[in-house]
């Protein structure tokens, strides 16, 4: 008599899969180390066959630095001690933000062949865009600390153990604008050439190249709803004044970060699952 075993056949039912956004985010916790080898490769060709090589990264932020004091301070005569460390600080963390979140939608584009041929959790590209930012911007606090010391501003050492959090919260902030935009470039390529043309406007609307005195009070209001004034000023405070920001200015600057990143995951995980037929 033959005898028969129970087995249990798996049964794929699509209905009972988890949520999006919480699929994707234990998809990208397997897929970590993944996200730090595309960090390494773009930070190796970055610096490939380039005889400055990281040096660029510190020069790059310098050379801006001179361009710029010399138009804004001496032409437009702020009355700001040590103009070059106020400039540099807010300088360094815009260009993380603004090169960070773009990347991260070129990362997915130019990487739109590959989901089309294996499984990746879609968030690995502007996670590793964030991650390779953070490297550059870790790398460009060193001329930070050199232009202070060279010009005779204060470099308040104790207050540099500060700087983690607004670097955490930039970063969040920025992941969060990066998934956003990125779900939008996939439907319109187009929207690359916009944000870019945004991102320098909200660049000059951004107390980062001039002091927020010089801003009319009639005007004020718009920076209590500029996230990234925020950011910068958290930033900013202890390395320029020697001690952190005010729990107002930080509250907003955490609050910001978090909520810009909940909607960025919500709104590009909602669509994590069709984006390979988009690209």
């Amino acid at each position: 008599m033959a005898l028969t075993e129970n087995r249990t056949v798996p049964v794929y039912d699509s209905a009972r899969t988890p949520p999006s956004f919480w699929e994707e985010l234990v998809e990208l916790w397997r897929y970590r180390d993944l996200v730090v080898q595309m960090v390494l490769r773009d930070v190796k060709v970055r610096y490939k066959r380039s005889w400055l090589g990281v040096a660029w990264t510190m020069l790059n932020p310098l050379l801006m630095m001179a361009v710029l004091t010399l138009v804004f301070s001496h032409l437009f005569r702020f009355e700001l001690p040590y103009y070059p460390a106020y400039l540099l600080s807010g300088l360094i963390l815009w260009n993380f933000f603004a090169q960070s979140s773009t990347q991260a939608m070129l990362h997915l584009l130019w990487g739109g062949s590959l989901l089309t041929r294996i499984y990746l959790p879609k968030t690995v590209f502007a996670v590793a865009a964030v991650g390779t930012g953070l490297v550059n911007l870790l790398l460009a606090l060193i001329p930070l600390a050199v232009v202070q010391w060279a010009i005779g501003a204060p470099l308040h050492g104790s207050a540099w153990v500060w700087l983690p959090i607004p670097i955490v919260l930039t970063a969040m902030f920025t992941l969060g604008i990066g998934l956003v935009v990125s779900s939008f470039a996939v439907y319109f390529p187009d929207f690359v050439e916009m944000y870019q043309v945004g991102t320098l406007a909200w660049y000059f609307l951004t107390p980062v190249l001039y002091p927020k005195s010089i801003i009319p009070e009639a005007y004020r209001w718009w920076l209590n709803l500029n996230p990234m004034y925020h950011l910068v000023e958290v930033f900013r405070m202890p390395i320029y004044y020697g001690y952190p920001a005010g729990p107002h200015t930080l509250a907003a600057a955490t609050v910001a970060a978090i909520g810009t990143l909940v909607l960025g995951w919500l709104v590009f995980t909602s669509r994590a699952r069709t984006i390979a037929y988009r690209l």
